[in-house]
């Protein structure tokens, strides 16, 4: 029975938020409700209040009273091994701590860090170990389970030893290990915890090596058999886990002091180590009830419970890991939960329905160990240990022949199970699929997964309902040789998230109803992956299916000022012939007087950049772009900028790379060739931008506009330039490519590729746009992209004549420029159009929308008004005037990270893990005064805003102007420490008042004005200092600011900038082991004795020496 089913109508209510609740505070003693006392605040235990709330929301028939012996309100034990990334276990709290507080006066009050010592079920009481005495009408244990320790092993208690299984347990073993840098770290245990632990100790980071021991042949015994545990170690040995096999620890070997310093294993065979995690399983938490003489189990542990989770004391209930059931304890979440619903509904809703009965769970796992993904489903060991149960005609068969040859059974051995396994085994993907079915391959039993685990969701009903099958078992094994999860053939009872039981048809009615409208809203009401979050793209599939059934469209707006998304804007701004964000906003925005947001901003400087192809930096359109954008450069770590000068198809004279070589080391520069065949100069501050441009363009060189969402490069292997096995002209085609379509803008950056030969030395298959010469033209591929989700493109064209190209390209990005998504790579675009690359041909190649034309005039209208961005800045004096570094004074400041040198150029050092968490806006200044700080003339009055960096002391400030109103706020953002606020676009929500700046680095929202001015609206962590700001007569903006000391004091530059020694080298260790290869050279020395080397040579050459005393002869 799925959740959906059981609740009754008022389960659908919300309660009413309580006013006044404070948390720990009593329940009214006048209370005419009764009392159920919930020991155990962990996943079972707050999902048993979470669901009884829910039903009690009507009748608010219970108070609550929840006991947690953990400091820490309930969080998600199934996603602990996330907790080494974050190190906030805040972050893994299943209900934040408002939540809790929210519910109605009086029925929900908890109780952490303190442990319940004594139960009464005479009296209806229980007692904490400070004394206090808490009585109950209902008494629900949910104390859940320890992690065993073999006590019996010499050494288990020394120092080094732990078991995985709280956040303490976790925070004490990187305590410890922050200690034991470089050695061996050893987990015990091969099952689902001791590959979590492992994963757990190896992203420490601490430890040289971590090695895994298992007692048995293969990992994960108890849900694989031994070719697919075999495979998952071969697959974890790959990713660097030392896994042994077949062994049992004997004795712990210990130092002196009682450290850990090894083991001993059964064997004889010895292994060093200095920390050591037992992950061998879990031991119910029922010493509790024993002791108040409740009946537990004497096998295995666990308190003894009938199928309405009652235990042997009347009134007093459990669930969870302490619970056993027909001789059973659940060491997974998902029949906890179940137990928790059962529970739930039978004590609210059981007077106008029957009551539920806990049944068989469902042991089916599906999980993501170390990378590697692992299922297991239904009666998996039915091969193995004989089917636990079958479909009720093979079952009788079963039972008779089973009673006529109970004779031969005894004389010969039992007969093998009445079952048959289909396997498939790929060694070379990392697949290995066993389902197991009856002698009729007409139901499935079960079966186990590894690798390729997306049919799991619809095979796992397959077996809940012995459901006959239809087709050849063969087909099921096989699967689907491409697309996406369909969820249009599940039945609504098919369980999506396994971690808190949550069916099909529960996310399905929950949108049906009204009550929820987005995905986000579906976690919250339903639960769905909020668990270990594995469920979370079927959840998606189904709300975007069930909006579409109901006949509304699944939104996707470009952000809360456009109801629009980016292909419709662009269309409505094509047709219009809106220019300016004044005029788009007032024609499509939900505000009119809005000054829009970090999101829509830069795409629709985008989208008009695309159409028209005007300077970016004129007035009414420099707001709308991104920091990259704004200084035609790409911000670094520390505030300034890299320079990267167009090199066609990687094609670059000697001459270009002298010009190169010598601004780069006129400015200081860190050099570097990038993937896409160019030079990269990085370290370049704002204020010498201009004069970098000045000599750079002086040389014959342009914009590479590597820092817009526009054509980067079109990389090219030498083809037949030079290659003896070249077919085309790959640096000719490259090049031509390259100047036809540099700077156009795009929904997203565009790379290109051309390989003179199948070869694919220039890798043009995983590009957005690929040329592969043949021997009559080139194959055009399109669609690819490396990046997070990489994708080998798709052929568009085979054999095109070279002068065909540039009309098929032409056609293929104008169209995706009108048509893709904000910030759409062409691979997804790509797949998001119905029919994919073969509706894409009969566009582009049958015109089969009868837009070839136009897609051909609008890309040529663009191209013909291309100019270099960079020149028109250096002959205009009014952007020339935004590359200033501050707007109050001439004077400049350096970088706010200190150097680090390394192979003989200087780069940042690294970032520090934490931010600055101080609190800058709730400083306490000892007195503020009105100053005047920049001449109100440098601002503009612009729809998008405008803004300015300013410098008093040592402190740098940023001061806004929107909507006529001045701003003034720190300048540095506190989350990476990086000083750019004021180079961070504007957004605003006009119906709530709300102004905000977002962090150019990575959009950290601060409130600009009102109540909330300084906090950070998308980390909690950070906040930042404002102070009030406005334009006075004389003509200057005035802030009212600390003493310059005061403010230096808690903001200057010099007091945040990251020092060198903030951060480890990261290449410590492995310098350490390459340090003395054979062969290896200095540096900056030659192989050849006596020769200069790199600095000496090259000061040699600069100095003259070269072809006499007028130097080299070029």
């Amino acid at each position: 029975m799925s959740n959906s089913e059981s609740n009754g109508p008022e389960s659908k209510e919300v309660p009413e938020p309580a006013m006044g609740f404070e948390n720990g505070g009593e329940i009214p003693k006048d209370s005419s409700r009764r009392r159920i006392v919930v020991v155990g605040l962990g996943m079972v235990g707050v999902a048993f209040i979470e669901k009884l709330m829910k039903y009690d929301a009507k009748r608010r028939e219970w108070d609550v009273v929840v006991i947690g012996e953990e400091p820490h309100l309930a969080y998600n034990r199934v996603g602990l091994t996330s907790f080494f990334q974050h190190r906030q276990v805040e972050n893994l709290y299943l209900n934040p701590r408002e939540w809790y507080s929210s519910m109605p006066d009086g029925s929900l009050n908890y109780h952490l860090n303190t442990k319940v010592h004594e139960i009464n079920s005479e009296e209806k009481t229980v007692k904490t170990a400070a004394g206090e005495i808490v009585p109950y009408d209902i008494l629900v244990l949910a104390t859940g389970s320890d992690a065993v320790l073999p006590r019996h092993t010499p050494g288990h208690d020394a120092q080094g030893v732990f078991v995985y299984r709280t956040i303490e347990d976790l925070q004490r073993l990187i305590d410890f290990s922050a200690t034991k840098k470089g050695t061996t770290g050893a987990v015990v245990g091969g099952g689902l915890l001791g590959l979590e632990a492992a994963k757990a100790m190896m992203d420490l980071e601490e430890f040289g090596k971590v090695r895994l021991i298992e007692r048995n042949r293969w990992v994960l015994s108890r849900q694989l058999d031994g070719d697919a545990g075999g495979m998952v170690v071969e697959q974890v040995r790959a990713l660097g886990l030392d896994v042994l096999l077949s062994k049992r620890v004997g004795r712990i070997k210990t130092t002196e002091d009682n450290y850990v310093s090894g083991v001993v294993f059964e064997d004889g065979e010895e292994m060093d180590c200095t920390c050591i995690c037992f992950a061998i399983g879990i031991r119910a938490r029922d010493e509790l009830a024993r002791k108040a003489g409740i009946k537990c189990a004497d096998r295995g542990g666990g308190i003894v419970v009938k199928n309405d989770l009652s235990t042997s004391a009347p009134d007093i209930y459990a669930i969870g890991e302490c619970a056993s059931w027909e001789n059973q304890t659940f060491g997974l979440i998902a029949p906890g939960i179940e137990m928790a619903d059962v529970l739930a509904f039978n004590l609210t809703q059981a007077k106008v329905h029957a009551p539920r009965k806990f049944k068989r769970p469902d042991l089916s796992t599906k999980l993501k160990l170390l990378g590697v993904e692992v299922a297991s489903f239904g009666d998996f060991f039915a091969d193995r240990d004989g089917p636990k149960e079958l479909p009720a005609r093979h079952g009788r068969k079963d039972v008779k022949e089973g009673t006529f040859n109970r004779v031969k059974d005894l004389t010969e051995g039992p007969a093998p199970p009445p079952v048959k396994a289909l396997t498939y085994k790929d060694p070379f993907q990392q697949v290995y699929k066993k389902y197991l079915f009856t002698m009729d391959g007409k139901h499935l039993l079960g079966g186990m997964m590894i690798g390729d685990t997306k049919d799991y969701v619809k095979l796992v009903p397959m077996v809940k309902n012995q459901q006959k099958l239809e087709i050849p078992p063969s087909e099921l094994i096989v699967g689907k040789a491409s697309g996406d999860d369909d969820t249009s053939d599940l039945p609504d009872d098919t369980q999506i998230c396994s971690c808190h039981n949550v069916t099909k048809g529960d996310v399905a009615n929950s949108v049906k109803d009204g009550t929820c409208k987005s995905v986000g809203d579906v976690k919250s009401c339903t639960k769905a992956g909020t668990g270990c979050g594995g469920c979370m793209p079927l959840v998606q599939t189904i709300f975007n299916k069930t909006m579409e059934s109901m006949g509304q469209e699944v939104k996707n707006h470009l952000c809360p000022h456009f109801e629009y998304s980016r292909a419709d804007l662009f269309n409505i701004i094509y047709v219009k012939k809106l220019e300016t964000f004044e005029q788009i906003m007032k024609a499509c925005g939900k505000d009119p007087n809005s000054s829009g947001c970090e999101a829509c901003k830069p795409a629709i400087g985008s989208i008009t950049s695309s159409l028209y192809n005007k300077h970016i930096l004129d007035e009414q359109r420099r707001g709308l772009q991104d920091t990259n954008d704004r200084f035609l450069a790409n911000i670094q770590r520390n505030g300034t900028f890299s320079v990267i000068p167009r090199v066609a198809g990687g094609e670059i004279t000697p001459d270009k790379l002298i010009i190169i070589g010598t601004v780069a080391k006129k400015y200081n520069l860190y050099t570097k060739i990038t993937g896409g065949q160019r030079i990269d100069m990085f370290g370049a501050k704002k204020q010498d931008l201009l004069s970098i441009w000045t000599e750079i363009i002086e040389g014959g060189m342009e914009s590479g506009h590597a820092y817009a969402k526009s054509l980067r490069t079109v990389k090219s292997c030498v083809g037949t330039t030079w290659c003896r096995f070249g077919i085309g002209d790959s640096v000719g085609m490259a090049v031509r490519l390259e100047e036809r379509y540099k700077s156009i803008r795009a929904p997203h950056k565009i790379k290109g590729g051309v390989s003179g030969c199948v070869r694919e030395c220039a890798e043009a298959q995983n590009k957005d746009f690929g040329l592969i010469a043949t021997e009559k033209g080139f194959n055009v591929f399109v669609g690819g992209n490396g990046g997070a989700k990489p994708r080998h493109s798709e052929l568009l064209a085979k054999d095109v004549p070279p002068d065909d190209v540039v009309p098929i390209l032409d056609r293929y990005l104008a169209f995706y420029i009108r048509t893709a998504d904000k910030l759409q790579r062409t691979a997804r675009w790509i797949e998001n159009l119905p029919g994919g690359i073969s509706y894409l041909r009969e566009v582009i190649l049958e015109d089969k929308l009868g837009i070839c034309k136009d897609l051909e005039e609008q890309m040529e209208q663009l191209i013909s008004s291309y100019f270099c961005e960079w020149t028109e800045v250096i002959k205009n004096p009014d952007r020339r005037a935004w590359f200033e570094q501050f707007s109050n004074t001439k004077e400049n400041v350096g970088p706010a990270i200190e150097p680090t040198e390394e192979r003989g150029q200087e780069r940042p050092s690294y970032w520090p893990k934490e931010s600055a968490k101080e609190d800058f806006r709730g400083t306490k200044w000892s007195s503020l005064a009105w100053q005047p700080l920049v001449e109100a003339s440098k601002f503009k009055d612009l729809p998008t805003g405008d803004s300015h960096a300013t410098k008093r002391g040592d402190t740098q400030l940023a001061v806004f102007k929107v909507r006529g109103k001045y701003y003034c706020t720190q300048q540095m953002c506190p989350h990476k420490r990086a000083f750019a606020l004021s180079d961070g676009l504007i957004g605003d929500d006009v119906a709530n008042n709300k102004l905000w700046v977002s962090c150019p680095f990575h959009k950290r929202n601060y409130e600009l004005g009102g109540a909330d001015a300084g906090k950070c609206g998308n980390d909690d962590q950070v906040n930042i200092a404002t102070f009030p700001a406005e334009e006075r007569d004389d003509g200057w903006v005035y802030v009212k600011l600390p003493p310059v000391e005061e403010l230096d004091s808690v903001l200057g530059t010099e007091k945040w900038k990251i020092r060198k020694d903030e951060t480890a080298d990261p290449f410590e260790k492995m310098d350490k082991k390459i340090k003395g290869m054979k062969g290896r050279k200095p540096l900056f020395e030659s192989h050849l004795p006596g020769a200069k080397g790199e600095k000496g040579t090259a000061n040699f050459i600069l100095a003259g020496g070269e072809r006499a005393s007028n130097g080299m002869d070029w």
